[in-house]
């Protein structure tokens, strides 16, 4: 019997998960230069992860909606293969050589954080169902930060102290993943169809005991069951009539895909990401620079880290203030908007203070902590509001995360190629321009999606061209009233 709430469970995963992070690539990224990579190869390696992700995050997604096995197991081991492949560059020898090793790690790493996302959010929805979903995914999302913040501050710490010799920062992320399967140990399975975005064949009603703990009443098929959420809520055991039915309620892939909000989530998010990526690695070779023999300042990754920190801290403050607005009415449009104007802002002021010193550089790292704050909590809102009822709740978490990715790698890969021949203001200046076209997209094109959850019964059944979408043409809301 655990002696803590299934909510604190999901925190402490989400807390060593964050602390996971995404490989400290910045960090990675500085390393590779002091050893004698050219930013090209940098840049290739780091994209590596980012193309690999892009090809697997959609069927990762996939396989935790209709997988019979665990998803805990999933999870635990996803974390752990993220976390041997990033500690890979422990072994990279000095030079520009050894790039075999890192793309394969890099390609192995794409594959297996593709994996913790969905599952993290399944288990979630199917652990507190759609009600409570928005509650616990932002603690979640707060506590993910907070482990980053950590993160960074002992890779910075640890690059401080080891000076020249870096590279034992990076063992960070290996302890991270082994506290973060200790944790899984402690999670609900929860409702396996709730979990994929269906209604599930459970009702969760919290109830106050005499005793101050919250006990759950899981109706399931007729009987009825207590269990303390002090401990595991076992999953419920679903009769095969019941399972046909709900799985007779899925939607077709085409359907769901087809959706305009998801067309226009998930152009939104690549051009967002396209625009962003980069930026954070132009920051620190700004910032960071080299000693007058090349070799990287000994304040360098300190540096970084504290850019991390600034950022991640901004993000807990956005992700609190996020879920509170949330719960005291507003919409989720208004606040995504939020969050996409901070980007063109901090390209702009990244180049207006490029040689003002490294505080004022440091200081635009706030704009990144609320414009990520406020995308990374509403992108699973936005996803539940769009899919849930059609059975395709994490095949689009895969699908929106794949988006993204393809952003952002494209953005480390090519902007360090402008940044090669053409200088760090040419690449944030293409960035801030690249930005705007989120902005307008997601104006125009997107509707307001609160308090649409389970109450979307069937898609759109076609493929909604993009400059329709930037006309605003109400052709998918039309559509959707047509029995498919």
């Amino acid at each position: 019997r655990h002696t803590i709430t299934d909510k604190v469970a999901f925190a402490l995963v989400a807390f060593f998960l964050g602390e996971l992070g995404d490989g400290l690539n910045i960090f990675q990224g500085i390393y590779l230069v002091a050893l004698g990579w050219n930013e090209g190869s940098v840049g290739i390696a780091l994209s590596m992860m980012g193309f690999t992700a892009l090809l697997t995050q959609t069927i990762a997604g996939d396989i935790i909606d209709k997988t019979t096995f665990d998803r805990r197991k999933f999870l635990a081991m996803a974390a752990l293969m993220t976390a041997f492949s990033a500690s890979a560059i422990l072994f990279v020898q000095e030079g520009n050589v050894d790039h075999a090793l890192m793309y394969v790690t890099k390609i192995i790493e794409g594959v297996s954080s593709s994996f913790i996302g969905p599952c993290v959010a399944a288990l979630t929805l199917a652990s507190f169902g759609p009600d409570s979903f928005d509650e616990v995914m932002a603690s979640n999302i707060l506590w993910g930060h907070v482990g980053s913040i950590v993160s960074a501050v002992l890779a910075g710490l640890t690059a401080w102290i080891t000076y020249p010799n870096i590279r034992y920062c990076f063992l960070v992320i290996l302890f991270s993943a082994l506290l973060a399967v200790v944790g899984v140990k402690l999670l609900p399975e929860g409702d396996v169809l709730m979990g994929r975005g269906l209604k599930g064949n459970s009702t969760r009603v919290v109830h106050s005991g005499d005793d101050g703990d919250d006990y759950t009443n899981m109706e399931v098929q007729g009987t009825t069951s207590w269990s303390s959420t002090q401990g595991n809520i076992a999953s419920p055991k679903c009769t095969s009539n019941s399972v046909a039915a709900e799985e007779n309620a899925i939607s077709s892939y085409w359907e769901i895909f087809s959706d305009r909000k998801t067309v226009v989530l998930c152009f939104t998010g690549f051009f967002f990401h396209f625009a962003n990526a980069n930026v954070l690695l132009v920051l620190g070779e700004l910032m960071g620079g080299d000693n007058e023999d090349g070799t990287t300042k000994r304040s360098a990754i300190p540096l970084i880290a504290g850019a991390i920190v600034l950022a991640q801290f901004t993000m807990s403050g956005a992700t609190l203030a996020g879920d509170r607005m949330t719960k005291g009415g507003w919409g989720r449009k208004p606040l995504f908007m939020a969050g996409l104007l901070t980007l063109p802002l901090r390209c702009f002021l990244i180049i207006f203070w490029k040689d003002a010193g490294e505080a004022w550089l440091l200081s635009t790292q706030i704009l990144d902590g609320v414009g990520g704050g406020f995308f990374g909590l509403l992108h699973p809102y936005l996803v539940a509001d769009i899919t849930f009822g059609s059975g395709r709740f994490n095949v689009i978490m895969g699908l929106t995360a794949s988006c993204f990715g393809l952003g952002g790698t494209l953005s480390n890969l090519l902007g360090q190629m402008v940044v090669e021949k053409y200088g760090h203001v040419a690449s944030l200046t293409g960035s801030m321009f690249l930005s705007v076209i989120p902005i307008v997209l997601f104006a125009l094109a997107m509707p307001e999606t609160a308090g649409s959850r389970g109450k979307n019964a069937k898609f759109l059944d076609y493929f909604t061209p993009i400059w329709l979408l930037i006309l605003h043409l109400e052709v998918g809301d039309s559509m959707s009233s047509c029995t498919l």
